[in-house]
């Protein structure tokens, strides 16, 4: 037992969350020893673990296939929304947080009720403007789709953040000269920089794993992102689950490297608001 709290250091509910975790992990393990695989033993158990590794697996994927491009083309589509949404949706939570907006609340709820649309509903229309706007097959069709998604999540997020923030901070800036836009720049954006950092996770997730409209939206390889290029994966007589696997495993890099960067401002963004002084 510790000393503090009195009770054992592993109970059951440690260990039943362990083991969850550890369930959920038998997926990506997985994908991991199906990459390193060779071919030879892909579809050979026993043994589980395999007698040799490879790389050959990626190294088919990095020079053959059009997963390069089209992680260059999800990291750079999945920033652009990023920014877009925090560009626009920070000047409009604060708006709804902080001006006398007439039906305030009825606004915010509006907002928050458009997310319940789902993708299928509007993707038609969609289609049909990109395509008369000449817009199909390029990032900029995607970038606004999937921005016009994730702005009222972040726009909702960052209204409580901002809500959070006393008023008098905001005072004693304007009794200092600043006006509205130097209070947002330098008083309110650095405060509500872990609800930043959130939505901005959020988003650039919400992007780099859409599938719909990067489908629809796309038509070369040119253009695709990474869920469509793992969906069209090439294999024409037999399916090659070790380059597949690979695919994955390189797939996931980005999001884990921008999760692990910004797991701290996440989780202070995550319980911001939760406890008050």
């Amino acid at each position: 037992m510790t000393e503090e709290t009195g009770r054992p250091p592993w109970s059951l509910g440690d260990a039943l969350v362990v083991a969850a975790l550890l369930l959920y992990a038998v997926p990506f393990f997985w994908q991991v020893l199906t990459s390193v695989k060779p071919e030879s033993a892909l579809l050979r158990l026993p043994p589980l673990l395999p007698s040799e590794i490879t790389l050959a697996h990626y190294r088919v994927v990095l020079a053959e296939s059009p997963l390069p491009r089209a992680l260059a083309n999800s990291l750079g589509i999945a920033l652009a929304v990023t920014a877009l949404a925090l560009a626009l949706g920070f000047p409009a939570a604060y708006a709804l947080a902080r001006l006398p907006i007439p039906g305030r609340g009825a606004v915010l709820l509006g907002i928050v009720a458009s997310t319940a649309f789902p993708q299928i509903t509007t993707v038609s229309p969609l289609y049909l403007l990109v395509r008369a706007l000449g817009l199909r097959d390029t990032w900029i069709a995607l970038v606004l789709a999937h921005t016009s998604f994730a702005l009222p999540l972040t726009i909702w997020l960052l209204v409580g953040f901002i809500r959070e923030i006393p008023l008098a901070m905001e005072e004693s800036a304007s009794l200092d000269g600043a006006g509205r836009l130097a209070t947002m720049r330098w008083v309110i954006a650095p405060l509500t920089a872990p609800g930043a950092a959130s939505a901005a996770l959020l988003t650039f997730l919400f992007s780099w794993n859409e599938f719909l409209f990067a489908y629809t939206f796309t038509a070369t390889e040119g253009s695709r992102t990474v869920p469509v290029a793992l969906a069209l994966f090439p294999g024409i007589f037999e399916v090659p689950w070790g380059d597949i696997a690979a695919a994955a495993m390189l797939a996931s890099v980005p999001t884990i490297v921008i999760v692990v960067g910004l797991q701290r401002y996440l989780v202070r963004g995550l319980i911001a608001g939760a406890v008050k002084d």
